[in-house]
């Protein structure tokens, strides 16, 4: 099984030999890929959507691993019982909607060692609410594919150690990632430069109107180059 650049990044943050629930599994490729490499030994994968779940029936049996991979359909964590999942995994969706699909089963959360998330949006959102909760972001990552910019992270849940390495504490921690910032990573470097380029235009655009509302924006605006420039500094020191 060959994943995207996205799916893969989020493949290898799973820790080797744990169960998984891979919430949302599409086509179950990244279910299969746990398999196929022995990284997960079970996995159970699941979606709100019967023709999701029926494409990835198909596409588990072509692959060999029915007793290793069973498929449920499941509106986020509901069908998932205490116990059952070492790692949940959650891929390619909002922010919102992960926090909500991880705040709904509070029960099952309390038995799992880490989840592995990939929000699509909203992601100072994620990093905060997991900060408020006592969740430690322990491991992240950042690619780009197919043009766009992804961000993936380990979280480990209360109770496990919260080294101060590991504590957000900065606003460019939330915005942008601590271990993402102080490992430099280059795909974060080039989405830092290419935002700053892209809020300089806009900025431009709304001094040029002169209208109270666009004035307005531009505070938002020059806040927001405020925070890409000390994320950058990262990189420079």
């Amino acid at each position: 099984m060959q994943l995207s650049k996205r799916l893969q990044a989020v493949a290898d943050l799973v820790t080797p030999g744990n169960r998984v629930a891979d919430i949302g599994c599409d086509h179950a490729y990244t279910s299969i890929y746990l398999v196929e490499h022995g990284i997960s030994p079970h996995v159970i994968a699941m979606d709100v959507n019967q023709g999701p779940i029926d494409q990835a029936r198909k596409n588990i049996v072509r692959y060999g691993y029915e007793t290793q991979i069973e498929t449920r359909r499941s509106n986020g964590l509901q069908k998932l019982a205490l116990g059952e999942a070492d790692t949940i995994l959650i891929a390619g969706m909002g922010g919102a909607l992960t926090l909500q699909i991880l705040e709904d089963r509070p029960e099952v959360l309390a038995g799992v060692g880490e989840l592995v998330l990939q929000p699509q949006s909203e992601i100072y959102k994620v990093r905060s609410t997991m900060t408020e909760r006592a969740f430690t972001i322990v491991e992240e990552n950042m690619v780009k594919d197919e043009g766009k910019y992804y961000v993936m992270m380990k979280v480990l849940p209360p109770g496990n150690s919260q080294e101060k390495e590991y504590l957000l504490t900065k606003p460019e921690h939330f915005y942008y990632g601590r271990l993402l910032l102080e490992q430099r990573n280059e795909v974060l470097h080039e989405f830092l430069i290419w935002e700053l380029e892209l809020n300089r235009k806009i900025l431009e655009t709304l001094e040029a109107e002169g209208t109270d509302k666009a004035r307005a924006r531009c505070e938002e605006i020059e806040d927001k180059l405020t925070r890409i420039k000390i994320a950058l500094s990262y990189f420079s020191s």
